[in-house]
């Protein structure tokens, strides 16, 4: 039994900040009560803040939250039960009526609670440095003026609405802010949440910008979203600087360049100017210098935007509003380092994801006064404004695979999470490698993760297996596996996956005539979870503990649970399925949001913002009543239940939301929900095999048995997470018929036909297990757990044949065209599909672990075992 758990720094990030990572425990091992100690890698005990986050189905904890100083700890650390000393330091609040301040030692801030502010000051060792922070938003609206087309600028005026006190810990704080927009005539736009953490002694604000679009998408486009700062500046003009970094290297100006034609500033001064030191100047350099500053520009604005995932502009100008900018540097890419000093001290800035989420972007004005006002870009005003209009006025179904010929878009109710940092510093300016580490520690912070073997062994998340290359198709499987990572790891760069509203997602279906992804094709372009290859990747990660890995799906999962997802209105807790668009389709689903995507990401790092995700899931079964899944397929006057549900993907993707819930908060009522849908198919005539369309009751989350029916195919049932769902629920529930039932569903889905007609009764009808290789995990499973050899034999012979056919073994192989999409060398598998990709690979990692023993050990025993599929009635999928 283990009572400590060993964790180590993710890909050797740099060790500075405060940073949250998860642990696991065995069930019956800690309660509400245990404590928790840490030690870091010298084995010195280190000061820790604690939570529970899951929880057992006997109450005891499952997963809890750790944050800690990083910088105190090392590569590796570990986590014992135990009473931890008493903290020497702590953070303290001091609450009133109308005000909070938080004393978290070196750094106070101080806030209101109602207002328009995120905070009123922030101070450090004693002096200001930020001030009024505010959310900014500015929209744009087209219109027609004496026949002409003009578009108008709407700044808004933020309100906020609720402060809560998130987290309140002795070594970090979170504030979470809840608001929305307001212009001058009352109209209200765009609600938000914003968290703040606040770390003891850091010098560091920590910020995530959650934004929700409630907007009339044909008048409302987003022209600028960011926060707003306030930071006094003393001084000379000549001390104050700005710094950003480049594609090489960090950009720096000071507001006043020393460097005259008459009269002559000495060589000297402006030497060390331009290194940024403190100017102190006497006697005659003095009067010097005074004599040129009255007639010289002053650089009061410098701005930086990514305007594309290929290009950034800074530019500057002098404080008059009839006067134009000046283009400083044109660049490609910029990780967003970003910095303003003077003698009162500096401030240094960070978006993560930069340039990956353009248009970023900074501007800082007024720099030649008393206060400048600077502001972070999550959306800049200098670029393209965001249309959120869909991109035709109908769907494409038959032609482009859209779901229904209707338009079903609409993004009201999509969201987008940014993160940032601002830091604060008594030095002048930053140097370029305190503003490089400080961008790249925001875009990779410390992570602390636990091995593999750990995680297995502890059966997080439910099965899957480890890696293992002791035999010649073990070796060839696990190829595959790390060639498919690799290859869509390159398309993100390769593609320019980049943008807002875009990164994290992949392409859906691959064109080999225009060596491009079907981006304009309906159904066939962005992918938005569709086959699940979330579910892929964090598996995939899981056996691996590979950064890269990680990094794709924290990006995917991030974006999906965002932009894919409605958080607002009607479709709240549904997803769009895939499209041109990412919320373009008609079709609303459970699944795309499903909490299974997530869970994973959630509790290894304690990210806040899927609380508030999988709050907004937990009874998101009543959306089925604004949104039935089948409702196109049913005639309504013959409905007993107002709604429908398949058992896969719509039953088992409540399924996953209401696990989650009940483990995070262990509340029982969740877990009703489930077992009262599982007695319910139970009792119908083939159990989980019957339907999978079913009626289904959002009120009483009843199931009633309509038929043999699978609108849209049976493999719809077990292709979009059902099988990993039905996996760990079975163990959770302890529920040995339903353990049964998911084994008897793998084993009847690769039947021949005939068998499947004659022990049906021939009820099945002409109802289809199509695409059998999806099914793989549920016959590994029946062939596990009823130990039938002929079922494992025959459920490796299914999935090894989709990738291996006629003796070619080269699977997921690349193949290089010159002068082909836009590259000089284009990379491409010409016959790729995310579905497949994702579906074969997550089967792969799951029917390992439970049936690699039955694995031929040589790819001539694959040949020889995929050589005749028609022998068992299957096709080639």
């Amino acid at each position: 039994m283990a009572i400590n758990m060993l964790l180590h720094n993710l890909g050797n990030r740099e060790k500075v900040g405060y940073t949250t990572w998860g642990c696991m425990w065995e069930k019956g091992h800690c309660t509400l009560e245990t404590g928790f100690i840490l030690k870091n890698e010298a084995k010195v005990q280190v000061p820790m803040q604690s939570r529970v986050t899951a929880y057992w189905p006997d109450g005891s904890v499952k997963w809890t939250s750790h944050t800690a100083d990083a910088a105190r700890l090392g590569d590796s650390i570990e986590v014992l039960i135990g009473s931890e000393s008493e903290k020497k330091e702590k953070i303290e609040l001091k609450r009133s009526e109308e005000k909070l301040t938080v004393l978290a030692g070196s750094m106070v801030v101080t806030l209101a609670l109602k207002g328009n502010e995120l905070f009123q000051t922030a101070a450090y060792e004693g002096k200001t440095y930020l001030a009024d922070a505010t959310p900014v938003l500015m929209l744009e609206e087209p219109s027609v003026w004496e026949g002409n087309p003009v578009k108008i600028e709407k700044k808004y005026t933020p309100r906020i609405t609720e402060v809560t006190v998130e987290e309140e810990g002795e070594l970090q704080v979170i504030l979470k802010y809840t608001g929305h927009h307001e212009l001058v005539t009352g109209e209200e736009k765009i609600p938000f949440h914003i968290r703040m953490k606040i770390g003891l002694n850091s010098p560091r604000l920590d910020f995530v910008h959650t934004f929700y679009y409630d907007g009339d998408e044909e008048k409302d486009f987003l022209k600028g979203l960011g926060i707003r700062f306030h930071s006094p500046l003393k001084g000379e003009l000549y001390n104050r600087h700005v710094r950003f970094m480049g594609d090489n290297g960090v950009f720096h100006e000071s507001l006043a360049q020393l460097l005259t034609w008459r009269p002559r500033i000495p060589e000297d001064i402006y030497k060390r100017q331009v290194k940024g030191q403190l100017l102190v100047l006497e006697g005659e350099d003095k009067k010097l210098v005074d004599t040129v500053m009255k007639a010289m520009p002053f650089w009061s604005e410098y701005d930086l935007c990514q305007d594309s995932a290929s290009h950034y502009l800074i530019r500057k100008k002098i404080k008059d509003e009839n006067c134009c900018y000046l283009d400083s540097l044109h660049g490609n890419r910029t990780e967003g380092g970003a910095a303003f000093g003077s003698e009162q001290g500096s401030v240094l800035f960070s978006i993560r994801d930069f340039w990956e989420k353009y248009p970023s972007g900074y501007t800082f004005k007024n720099l030649d006064t008393d206060v400048c006002e600077a502001t972070i870009w999550f959306w800049s005003p200098k670029a393209e404004t965001m249309d959120f209009r869909h991109y035709a006025n109908r769907g494409y179904n038959q032609v482009y695979y859209e779901g229904y010929d209707y338009k079903g878009a609409t993004p009201y109710g999509i969201a987008c999470t940014s993160e940032c940092s601002v830091k604060v510093s008594d030095k002048l300016i930053p140097s370029d490698k305190e503003i490089t580490q400080f961008a790249q520690n925001v875009k990779q912070p410390v992570q602390y993760i636990g091995t593999p073997e750990f995680y297995h062994r502890m059966k997080a998340f439910g099965y899957w297996s480890l890696p293992t290359r002791n035999t010649q198709t073990e070796n060839w499987l696990e190829e595959q596996l790390e060639r498919a990572v690799a290859f869509y790891a390159m398309e993100v760069k390769q593609r320019n996956w980049y943008g807002m509203f875009n990164y994290g997602d992949f392409m859906h279906t691959y064109d080999k005539e225009r060596h491009q992804w079907r981006y304009d094709m309906g159904g066939y372009a962005w992918d938005n979870t569709e086959l699940v290859p979330t579910l892929w990747l964090w598996y995939a990660f899981m056996r691996t503990g590979r950064e890269e890995i990680f990094t794709l799906a924290e990006k995917l999962s991030r974006h999906a649970s965002e932009v894919d997802v409605y958080h607002l209105g009607k479709y709240k807790g549904l997803g769009s399925r895939h499209n041109v668009r990412h919320w373009g389709c008609p079709c609303k689903e459970a699944r795309i949001a499903m909490a299974a995507h997530h869970r994973f990401y959630y509790y290894l790092t304690g990210d806040r913002r899927f609380e508030d995700i999988f709050e907004e899931l937990k009874d998101n079964e009543m959306t089925f009543l604004n949104k039935d899944p089948l409702g196109d397929f049913y005639a309504k006057e013959e409905m007993v239940y107002k709604s429908h549900a398949r058992s896969g993907p719509d039953w088992s993707s409540l399924c996953a939301n209401w696990m989650t819930r009940w483990e995070r908060f262990n509340d029982k009522k969740y877990r009703d929900k489930i077992t009262t849908g599982i007695e319910d198919i139970k009792k119908a005539p083939l159990k989980l095999i019957s339907g999978p369309d079913f009626e289904f009751d959002p009120a009483s989350v009843r199931l009633r048995y309509i038929g043999e029916n699978a609108a849209g195919g049976t493999h719809l049932q077990i292709c979009m997470g059902a099988p990993q769902v039905f996996m760990e629920l079975a163990d959770l529930l302890e529920d040995e018929e339903w353990k049964k039932m998911i084994a008897d569903y793998g084993r009847f889905y690769y039947l021949p036909r005939e068998e499947q007609i004659k022990e049906s009764g021939g009820i099945i009808g002409k109802r289809e297990f199509s695409l059998p290789f999806m099914a793989a995990a549920m016959g590994a499973y029946g062939a596990n757990y009823l130990k039938d050899d002929t079922l494992a034999e025959r459920t490796w012979r299914i999935l090894l044949q989709t990738l291996i056919s006629e003796g070619n073994h080269d699977g997921f192989k690349e193949q290089q065209i010159e002068n082909k999409g836009n590259q000089k060398t284009l990379i491409e598998i010409p016959w790729i599909t995310t579905n497949f990709v994702a579906q074969w690979c997550l089967n792969v990692i799951v029917v390992l672990a439970f049936i690699r023993e039955k694995l031929p050990k040589t790819l001539e025993e694959v040949d020889k075992l995929v050589e005749d599929m028609s022998a068992e009635g299957f096709r080639k999928a």
